[in-house]
């Protein structure tokens, strides 16, 4: 089997999606997600321009050559715009593999490791009340983890908090909106959100929640410390992570779980995080992450230091995605859990799927591959449209992390 051709389809059902398929001469194509939100445009080119033509010819079966041809052969390794395209060619050569054997991506990967994939939902309001009342919906639907994210006073606006409750989307048409911030108002209203929780519903909910990088270390020590008593499942992303180190501070001073990683590329992004055991769950996913061939050997090694998976789910990446990344979680052992951001009617049509989601669990079904497809007559209805995510500033007007 050779590799024909490829191609990039940019659209916006909902939201901008960039989606890599490559052909072969036995007629079997995959499907990669080159999503990198805000950045559409860049990985499209880089696939184009530079990844496309260095595919045709090429075996699709050798798939752990071709994703090292990629990240070595390139001599600039790394960065956002790089890994997602090799992400794309990685989880589209992983489907074509599944169809031409006839299996599921996650027979591939040794089989199932659990049954089913435990998800958490995104609960959030203008204030408490809202959101106590947003954490008691998504039970009611089976959850038995649910990420709470409040308005705070004074802020006007506040990551995670939307008019939405059920599809929640950040990104804004035209050109990136600027939101206010500020940290003392955050750090003194947060954990009375935790305590009137924990009073409504128990313990039995598993509760998270999102720092967004907002954070120095010290600062996350201090609202980790103060969480401690609510017993959080999580604590996400509480500072940012260039400086790996920084999270030994974080660590000294409380034992609520840490997670982060979203926006990380490579193994060298968490090596210190993960060897000196300084977070609790690492939030890499296939589509940021190099794709399935990567993020399985990252897995192992976080593995090793008892670091488990909490793979980033937003609605800025495909279904592509999310049913690649179901069979990665289904098969790996150390597994935690998974984020569940549903996707809207139109982006579900334009992208059928296999997976489904049932009482606060999801399954990825036995299609061959990672069993979503794309409609690209469907998806040509909805052109690319200009979208950023927002800019932080503080009160004060100094530019902060968004």
């Amino acid at each position: 089997m050779k590799i024909t051709d490829a191609k990039v389809f940019v659209c916006s059902p909902g939201r901008n999606f960039v989606t890599l398929k490559i052909y072969t001469d036995q007629g079997i194509y995959g499907l990669g997600d080159a999503t990198l939100n805000g950045r559409e445009l860049a990985v499209a080119s880089y696939l184009n321009d530079h990844v496309i033509p260095c595919l045709i010819g090429r075996d699709p079966a050798d798939i752990e050559d071709t994703w090292q041809y990629f990240y070595r052969g390139a001599y600039w390794r790394k960065g956002p715009v790089t890994m997602t395209a090799i992400s794309a060619v990685d989880v589209a050569l992983w489907d074509i593999k599944g169809k031409a054997l006839n299996t599921p991506i996650y027979n591939l990967l040794g089989g199932k490791s659990r049954t089913k994939i435990t998800v958490y939902g995104h609960a959030n309001g203008r204030d408490i009340a809202e959101t106590i009342d947003a954490v008691g919906g998504y039970i009611e639907q089976g959850y038995v983890s649910v990420r709470a994210q409040t308005g705070i006073p004074g802020i006007a606006s506040v990551y995670g908090v939307s008019k939405d409750k059920l599809f929640y989307e950040p990104a804004k048409k035209g050109l990136p909106p600027e939101e206010s911030w500020s940290t003392e108002k955050y750090l003194n209203y947060v954990p009375k959100l935790f305590e009137q929780l924990r009073v409504k519903y128990g313990t039995d909910v598993n509760l998270l929640h999102d720092a967004h990088h907002r954070l120095t270390p010290i600062q996350a020590a201090r609202l980790g410390k103060e969480l401690e008593p609510y017993h959080l499942f999580w604590l996400e992303d509480a500072t940012p992570a260039e400086l790996q180190e920084g999270f030994r501070i974080i660590r000294q001073h409380t034992t609520t779980p840490l997670a982060v990683g979203e926006i990380f590329d490579t193994v060298w992004d968490c090596k210190l995080l993960i060897s000196e055991q300084l977070i609790d769950y690492l939030r890499m996913e296939v589509c940021r992450g190099g794709g399935i061939t990567p993020m399985k050997k990252i897995a192992a090694f976080a593995d090793m230091f008892h670091v488990q998976t909490g793979c980033h789910g937003a609605t800025d990446m495909s279904p592509v995605t999310f049913g690649a990344s179901l069979h990665f979680d289904i098969s790996i052992p150390n597994f935690g859990i998974q984020e569940y951001m549903r996707h809207t009617e139109e982006t579900n049509a334009v992208f059928p799927h296999h997976y489904r989601f049932d009482r606060g669990f999801l399954y990825p079904g036995d299609a061959p591959g990672h069993g979503v497809d794309f409609d690209e007559k469907l998806a040509a209805k909805y052109p690319y449209e200009r979208a950023y995510l927002p800019v932080n500033r503080k009160l004060d007007g100094t530019m902060w992390n968004w």
